[in-house]
């Protein structure tokens, strides 16, 4: 699977370790950045996430900050991507079965480096199940309130 990750300068050693991780799993994995630890701003790595999903470049994104808040916040700026915040397998795996979601965040203040692979792993293996679920996601691509 084609996945694109990236992170803010808090995140940036989970980022590595995932990454590393995740081509062992035999994935094709883009690294967005940062390259160093020095102080960036999550919105700037949360956009090129966003654009790489939104034009088909990567299928499925990883968005890593201190809290996961700030860059899912971010990346959910765009009406292509659906980013769920998740701190356990079971989040990570509804994420997609109930609501497609094409990107998961975590926060590695607060996420372990076992547990983020958990949540990736539940987040990746499992299949959106439509039917019902569809109309709701619909609606999310069309953000007229």
């Amino acid at each position: 699977m084609r996945i694109a990750i990236a992170s803010d300068h808090a995140a940036i050693d989970l980022k590595t370790e995932l990454r590393e991780w995740l081509i062992e799993q035999g994935h094709e994995v883009a690294d967005l950045g940062p390259d160093t630890g020095d102080s960036v701003d999550y919105p700037d790595f949360g956009y090129k996430l966003a654009n790489v999903l939104a034009d088909g470049t990567a299928e499925r994104g990883v968005a890593l900050c201190g809290s996961g808040i700030g860059i899912s916040m971010s990346v959910n700026r765009n009406p292509s991507v659906r980013c769920a915040l998740v701190s356990e397998p079971l989040s990570a795996a509804l994420s997609r079965e109930h609501n497609d979601a094409n990107c998961i965040a975590m926060g590695a203040r607060l996420t372990g480096s076992d547990m983020a692979k958990a949540c990736l792993t539940a987040f990746l293996e499992t299949e959106f199940a439509g039917g019902r679920h569809q109309r709701r996601v619909d609606k999310l691509s069309k953000p007229e309130i």
